[in-house]
């Protein structure tokens, strides 16, 4: 029995030459690798931007062959307790390293979920540890890494990658895995993703799985995504004034996509400023997705909050002088 790989691991970069986007960070590394030298470092940036990979590729470029003996991966949001720091991480940092090269790489994935004072206990075993192992820390938020850890080590921050850059990267793929993929699918799949290359991958292979030709259609549904013009459909119907139509609406893709209320509402808010309406009537919307974001995360009820939130965007569409349609009963 054959095990499909994930396409995510299968595609991976395997070397620096192949990570998509972060040409700058890529550049910087391969200088690293050049040298043989590296100073501790913190990758931060959203989820899918390439932090794993581009580590992964230069411990492979930077050791060759023993870069398994050479380089220990964690999870520090499995292991954020101060014991991991000072026993699985000191006891690797404190051995040989194989190899021409002179150190060793500890990469701490997700570090920012690290405990305070497990980052302490770090920031000490960085320091003893110098001549033989480098640190390499992943996170989303550099702000959360403790000042004394981020003034030893070079910061590089991941960008989302362009829309250029997913593209290609997919086409890459749908090519070797003889997919006959349309490019309103592309198009569909870097719009869900929003620079996440990880979730683009994920949604081309969960609906290559449903057949071998891709359009659209597939992929909205896949990703459970409503269309970008039935949202702002569903917002110019409650601008018009008319809120029972509006409310239709949104049921009728609560239903076919089966999203949840967080899910429309970040949809709303992705499409507020492609409205075509005046910039103060964008800045009312938004103004009152965000109230009604808060109310959901506080725990309030999902529909309700959503038809609160299209009754006051048809009391805003009163404000532009636009007509309701009155509907004439025939008897």
């Amino acid at each position: 029995m054959i095990i499909e790989e994930i396409w995510v691991e299968k595609w991976r970069p395997k070397t620096l030459d192949e990570v998509a986007g972060q040409k700058e960070v890529v550049e910087r590394l391969k200088s690293y690798v050049k040298v043989k030298n590296l100073p501790h470092m913190i990758f931060a940036g959203p989820a899918g931007t390439g932090k794993t990979s581009a580590t992964l590729c230069l411990a492979r470029e930077l050791f060759g062959q023993n870069w398994r003996a050479n380089f220990l991966e964690m999870n520090a949001s499995d292991e954020r307790g101060i014991d991991v720091v000072r026993g699985k991480i000191k006891d690797f940092a404190r051995t040989i390293p194989l190899g021409e090269v002179p150190f060793k790489i500890i990469f701490l994935d997700e570090a920012d979920a690290l405990t305070p004072d497990a980052q302490n206990a770090l920031r000490r075993t960085m320091e003893n540890f110098t001549a033989t192992t480098r640190f390499i820390l992943s996170c989303n938020f550099s702000s959360k890494i403790i000042d004394p850890i981020q003034s030893r080590c070079a910061v590089y921050r991941f960008k989302p990658l362009s829309k250029k850059e997913v593209s290609e990267r997919l086409k890459f793929i749908a090519k070797n895995e003889k997919l006959n993929i349309a490019d309103d699918a592309i198009d569909a799949i870097i719009y869900v993703s929003e620079g996440d290359m990880r979730r683009a991958v994920n949604l081309l292979q969960a609906a290559a799985s449903l057949g071998k030709k891709i359009t659209a259609e597939t992929m909205y549904q896949t990703a459970a995504i409503a269309r970008p013009e039935e949202v702002k459909e569903l917002i110019h119907v409650a601008l018009k004034g008319d809120f029972l139509a509006a409310r239709d609406k949104l049921d009728e893709l609560l239903i076919t996509y089966g999203m949840s209320g967080e899910d429309i509402l970040q949809q709303i808010h992705k499409e507020i400023f492609a409205l075509d309406v005046p910039e103060d009537v964008k800045v009312k919307i938004a103004d009152k997705a965000g109230e009604y974001d808060f109310r959901m995360v506080e725990g309030a009820n999902e529909r309700i909050q959503l038809e609160a939130l299209l009754a006051q965007i048809t009391l805003i569409g009163e404000g532009l002088g636009i007509e309701k349609k009155k509907k004439t009963k025939t008897i």
